[in-house]
């Protein structure tokens, strides 16, 4: 989209949920620190819900057209095929981690979003038809939880599918809603809320559930309360999300709001960072200095999705995300040039 028919509030969103991304994923490496879990089940109790909302919100133009098939193929599953293995290689060879596992055909750590998303694009025309397919995107994911094959994260793409439609179907004067001085003086209390929950997320949760990859039965919760359970989490994790978006400021935010383009930048490349401070040892030094560790991690998970999507690094890592669609726009580059020539 050129910058002039951009929303900056969609792109504040965005900068800020994808910076939850990294934070999140950063906590796995000082999992063993005070206070740790419970900033990590705070987060995903409402981010990732948040993130699929936003997908879906982003996804309603989407047909079976040559155009968004060939858009699909450049920025959703090329990226796959490419950065799949290489993060998988990086963390077995590099890294040392002993992952395993089919590529591509289970997707691992961060790669599991660009396939499950591609599914998700993949139904959209059937999905947007009718306000009715979201009570049944309910039904699905609570019983996506009797799924246990980690093929294509199929509990995932089951799992996290209400909010992914009910983006599709709420409209911009829904979320104009968002605006509205109630909905903002609830949202604070609604997240500390939440917040006091996630202290207590495994007395009438798992943190498993969170991930929504994981089966009832892998879970150690009665079978007659899982589908209640997996209710209440999404519910939870619905009202995080809008509490969350209702306190993004509208504005354009200058630098801040034009970072929010370069999402697919930081999501791809902010693994091997990540992966790389895990072979450099930094839980051994977290151990021994758990809090400084933790507010050193955090710190540092917000500076390097700042950093990703800075205009220099961007300008080098972006051709990387869409390769296909870089060569092409170099291509009718010179051809332009050699026209005015």
């Amino acid at each position: 989209m050129s910058p002039a028919s951009r929303d900056p509030w969609l792109d504040n969103v965005k900068m800020v949920l994808v910076t939850l991304v990294v934070v999140g994923h950063a906590i796995g490496l000082v999992e063993e620190t005070k206070g740790s879990h419970w900033v990590y089940d705070f987060i995903y109790l409402w981010h990732i819900p948040a993130f699929v909302f936003i997908s879906g919100y982003l996804s309603k133009s989407f047909e079976w057209d040559r155009r968004r098939l060939k858009n699909l193929v450049y920025t959703l599953a090329v990226p796959y095929l490419l950065f799949e293995p290489a993060l998988f290689y990086y963390r077995r060879e590099v890294v040392g981690e002993g992952v395993t596992g089919p590529l591509w055909l289970e997707p691992h750590w961060t790669m599991w979003y660009l396939i499950v998303l591609l599914m998700w694009r993949l139904v959209t025309p059937i999905l947007k038809l009718h306000w009715l397919f979201l009570p049944l995107s309910v039904i699905v994911s609570l019983l996506g939880g009797l799924w246990t094959d980690d093929a294509l994260m199929m509990p995932r793409f089951l799992g996290l599918l209400p909010f992914f439609v009910l983006g599709l179907h709420l409209k911009p004067r829904h979320l104009a809603h968002l605006d509205d001085v109630w909905v903002r003086l609830a949202a604070v209390p609604t997240l500390v809320g939440i917040g006091i929950m996630a202290v207590y997320t495994d007395t009438w949760a798992e943190t498993a559930l969170l991930w929504y990859d994981t089966g009832y039965s892998d879970l150690p919760i009665d079978n007659e309360i899982a589908f209640q359970t997996r209710l209440t989490v999404m519910m939870v994790g619905l009202a995080g999300a809008f509490a969350a978006m209702a306190l993004v400021p509208r504005r354009d935010l200058g630098w801040f709001t034009t970072m929010g383009t370069a999402t697919m930048v930081i999501y791809l490349f902010h693994g091997f960072v990540i992966k790389t401070f895990l072979a450099l040892g930094w839980p051994d030094f977290t151990a021994a200095q758990p809090i400084l560790g933790l507010v050193l991690t955090i710190l540092g998970a917000v500076a390097l999705a700042l950093l990703l999507a800075s205009p220099p690094v961007r300008r080098v890592l972006e051709p990387f995300t869409n390769p296909l669609g870089w060569i092409e726009q170099r291509r009718r580059s010179t051809r332009s040039e050699r026209t005015s020539a």
